[in-house]
């Protein structure tokens, strides 16, 4: 039972850091119909960015507010200035990326170099959490913690505000959204934006386990798509479930079955895809 509750925790773990990479992503292809193959190095942007802060001012928090603002306003100039020309061309769109996610790459390795390092933990969330035979690191509690409240925030400013209204209307319906009245090339903009912002946020939070290196951008890209395709591209629910999927059977199966990993992960991908292929709450 402590080894099944202790790789449970492991799993939520996974998944919340997967929804804060995920939902940015999903929620950006919800409006602008556009698979981002550089949303992958917005996480690892975050990473480096708050490395290096934290290396000047030693304050976690700091880091943590200069990595967002900084990787937001880069998604920014990346779909004002560069995607936006591409508007309803998915191809050009995704090819773009493509060559984005190759330059970020190669630029992170000319300014930090190759040699991978680790976030300092907060001295406050240092150590772990027992319960009878059960140890678990705070940290990795707080990161399960913040996850929940981001997706909490994320639903109330999508269901309840006028914000999330014109989003609503743009992904379903751009071009009549449009005639009402709403911005739609800014509100793409914004949305593009939060979530690079979101993917920077998970990269900081996963920072201290995970680390950081050159080339994570592609390791952890292939599970955010499948988060997004298990629940459903634009799906902000899609997001969660998807996440919560894929951060247990990750989880489960390179501790039972580390030989059959990959198997493990991309074959419920499969067969949602070839039950639903909009995913489980996508829609066509």
């Amino acid at each position: 039972m402590t080894y099944l509750i202790t790789q449970t925790l492991n799993g939520l773990f996974s998944g919340a850091l997967l929804f804060l990479i995920a939902s940015g992503l999903t929620l950006a292809f919800g409006v602008m119909r556009i698979v981002n193959i550089a949303h992958g190095s917005f996480y690892m942007l975050g990473v480096y960015v708050a490395y290096t802060v934290v290396r000047r001012t030693s304050s976690p928090l700091l880091a943590t507010l200069v990595a967002v603002a900084v990787v937001g306003a880069i998604g920014f100039l990346v779909q004002r200035f560069l995607l936006r020309r591409f508007a309803a061309q998915p191809l050009p769109q995704m090819m773009m990326t493509m060559g984005l996610a190759l330059f970020f790459r190669d630029a992170a390795l000319m300014i930090w170099g190759g040699d991978p390092f680790t976030l300092a933990t907060p001295a406050v969330l240092a150590g772990s959490m027992t319960a009878g035979d059960i140890v678990f690191p705070w940290y990795r509690l707080f990161v399960i913690a913040v996850a929940a409240l981001v997706g909490v925030g994320l639903w109330i400013l999508n269901e309840k505000t006028l914000i999330g209204a014109r989003v609503r209307a743009t992904v379903d319906d751009p071009e009549m959204a449009a005639a009402t009245g709403i911005n739609v090339s800014v509100l793409s903009g914004g949305l593009f934006a939060a979530g690079a912002a979101l993917a920077a946020f998970g990269g900081v939070m996963g920072g201290p386990i995970l680390g950081g290196y050159a080339g994570m951008d592609f390791d952890l890209l292939p599970l955010a798509f499948v988060v997004v395709i298990i629940g459903g591209m634009g799906s902000l629910k899609g997001a969660v479930i998807g996440a919560l999927v894929v951060g247990m059977i990750d989880n489960f199966g390179k501790a039972l079955v580390p030989e059959l990993s990959y198997f493990t992960l991309f074959a419920p991908m499969v067969l949602v895809l070839a039950l639903k292929p909009t995913g489980l709450y996508g829609r066509a």
